[in-house]
């Protein structure tokens, strides 16, 4: 990558990182307040991946909205705005070796849609 200059100052494991973090960031910062309903979910989960395995050193991107809160959608127009606490998203990206899974989803004992490392993998 022609970038090379710009990173110099980080590891490899270190850019990985850099690259799933980024990439979960936009995602939340991008989709949500989205509207959403049960027949939409599909196509915004879709679009949602698509989007960011865009990103540099992406692999892929899973991304599950949360269909029983859709299902208790309690108001008139039966669509609710999307949040954090609605979303379980896995972001695997990978630099010259190193594949990390970035992840973020609600943890209860939080009271938190939590963004972590999941794993890292030097092969």
């Amino acid at each position: 990558m022609s970038d090379e200059k710009y990173f110099q100052n980080i590891t490899t494991r270190e850019r990985a990182i850099f690259e799933g973090a980024i990439t979960m960031g936009a995602l939340f910062h991008q989709f949500v307040g989205t509207p959403v309903d049960r027949d939409t979910a599909s196509s915004l989960e879709k679009a949602m991946e698509q989007s960011l395995t865009l990103q540099p050193c992406i692999n892929s991107v899973e991304v599950k909205i949360d269909r029983e809160t859709l299902e208790n959608a309690g108001n008139e127009y039966q669509y609710l705005s999307l949040t954090g606490d609605m979303l379980d998203v896995k972001v695997t990206s990978e630099f010259e070796g190193v594949k990390v899974v970035v992840r973020m989803h609600y943890i209860e004992e939080l009271q938190y849609p939590l963004m972590y490392v999941e794993e890292v993998d030097s092969q």
